[in-house]
């Protein structure tokens, strides 16, 4: 890949990690620097948890982030007594709906109570990401992409209902051309993008899942099978995400969380339907997914699965590995999209 003139730092926050590449001009991309590091809820989780056990009151501070491991903490903690508190922005990391924050046990306050631990909040670890590059001797990037999966906010709305309507919206207004799936800037509603553009305007914001499918694209053989027809598959940490694809154009695409598909072993029958076109979005949700929707049916000639749970999902599947690194998938659509809609330009 020719990229752009300037280092970039390209970040996939997930679930369960955050993969990490310096992109750096002028070198081969494999000889980047790379890390794949626990993501930033786990992070949160793990600190929560510890002072819970102390038992220390907590305060949560900083902007709106993604959950996980912080709020399965937090409701495992706050009915054995855990004192939690949390700024406003802070506490839509547990849900969008303060009123119900408050009503599980959580103080809404600005002001940390005298004897909390404060914990920081946020998707974009930049202060300890720099000191981590700064042991190293490495400079630190004035570029940044970063990619999280933003349900938006959806105070009313079950977030999977609304995260895969504004997916299917976005497509749609697109005429389900995959360049769709690049919105730079991001929908007002998409809260995460938007406290990371907060304090990083010039970066550049997008979904995991958009990142996660171009990247797959860069792998050789699914780019050869592009223009006859192909199936992307994400098999995330946390979420399942599925693209048919023809050329430019987007067929049909489904998101359901991989837990589920692993204990179901539906995964393969969710993608016959989707290629045949005959997946609804009331068959995905009902089974606690967040949905599917279909342009039209695709004679996919190549199947192929990224993502950490690539193997266990769809183990007979194509399994792409973009630059030879699987965990980089999305980096390297992040990468992609920059080149895209930057040109290499800060």
């Amino acid at each position: 890949m020719r990229g752009p003139s300037e280092p970039i730092l390209l970040l996939d926050v997930g679930k369960g990690t955050q993969d990490i590449l310096l992109y750096s001009p002028n070198q081969p991309i494999e000889n980047s620097i790379k890390m794949v590091l626990p993501s930033p809820n786990v992070i949160t989780g793990m600190a929560i948890e510890k002072a819970a056990a102390e038992g220390k009151a907590v305060h949560l501070e900083g902007p709106v982030m993604g959950g996980g491991k912080n709020t399965q903490t937090i409701k495992q903690w706050l009915p054995k007594g855990l004192k939690l508190s949390a700024t406003p922005s802070a506490a839509l990391s547990i849900r969008d709906n303060l009123d119900y924050v408050k009503s599980i046990g959580v103080t809404i306050t600005d002001t940390p109570p005298e004897d909390a631990f404060i914990i920081r909040t946020g998707d974009y670890m930049k202060a300890e990401l720099k000191e981590t590059f700064s042991r190293f001797g490495i400079e630190y990037p004035k570029n940044l992409a970063v990619a999280v999966q933003d349900h938006g906010y959806s105070p009313h709305m079950s977030n999977r209902k609304f995260r895969f309507l504004h997916l299917k919206e976005t497509l749609e207004r697109g005429n389900w051309n995959i360049s769709s799936l690049i919105q730079d800037p991001p929908d007002a509603s998409m809260t995460r993008m938007h406290a990371i553009l907060e304090t990083e305007p010039h970066a550049l914001v997008m979904d995991t899942g958009a990142a996660a499918v171009l990247g797959a694209l860069q792998d050789p053989v699914v780019r050869d099978a592009r223009d006859k027809g192909v199936t992307i598959v994400n098999a995330g940490n946390g979420h399942t995400l599925a693209f048919t694809i023809v050329g430019e154009e987007i067929c049909g695409v489904f998101e359901h969380h991989t837990g589920v598909l692993l204990n179901s072993g539906t995964c393969r029958d969710y993608l016959t339907k989707l290629q045949k076109g005959s997946l609804t979005n009331e068959e995905v949700f009902d089974d606690n997914g967040h949905g599917a929707a279909v342009h039209h049916a695709c004679s996919s000639s190549l199947i192929a699965v990224t993502g950490p749970n690539r193997r266990l999902l769809i183990p007979d599947a194509y399994q792409a590995s973009p630059y030879g690194d699987m965990m980089l998938t999305g980096c390297f659509g992040l990468l992609s999209t920059w080149m895209k809609t930057r040109s290499g330009s800060p």
